[in-house]
């Protein structure tokens, strides 16, 4: 396993919308793992492939408090249960050390195929419904500032681009 660079906005690739997987097999059994390296080293509770500069529609998320509920979602499938909007202070590993609030579906429905290429269908509520819509926002090119206003967005981007700029 490896601890993989999670890339940082406003770098362009984050816009890279992913491609399904096509075969899940030990290339991507080792990506999975790598992603579940990295979230954990971070650390964090999700991640998708696209923040690694991979652009496969691949993510991980585990929301426990003790890293006891690993979720692997290959080709996930979002289907809104309840409209009803829940807004939640949402960080990003690919926004390091930003947080603001965002408003999405609570209860979604979500199909996909796990890490042995097996199809499931899981409904999700609470912060596992509003992580796996964050994750799936980046399989498509989306980051949670893109929720933001103009101002807030480009306020991080120059304080991001900033600190780019320091540590190069």
């Amino acid at each position: 396993m490896a601890i993989l660079e999670i890339l940082e906005f406003p770098d362009p690739r984050l816009r890279t919308r992913a491609e399904p997987v096509a075969e899940v097999d030990a290339k991507t059994r080792t990506l999975i793992d790598d992603l579940f390296e990295t979230m954990y080293a971070a650390p964090g509770i999700g991640l998708a492939a696209t923040q690694v500069n991979v652009h496969q529609r691949l993510l991980v998320m585990d929301i426990s408090d003790d890293q006891s509920d690993p979720q692997v979602y290959i080709n996930p499938e979002v289907t809104v249960i309840d409209e009803q909007l829940g807004e939640y202070d949402e960080g990003c590993l690919s926004v390091p050390g930003y947080y603001e609030t965002v408003s999405r579906p609570q209860r979604v429905a979500v199909t996909a195929l796990d890490r042995d290429g097996n199809t499931f269908t899981r409904e999700l509520d609470g912060l596992a419904a509003i992580c796996l819509q964050h994750e799936i926002d980046h399989l498509d090119g989306k980051l949670f500032v893109d929720y933001l206003t103009p101002l807030k967005r480009q306020r991080i981007r120059k304080k991001l681009e900033k600190e780019h700029r320091r540590r190069a």
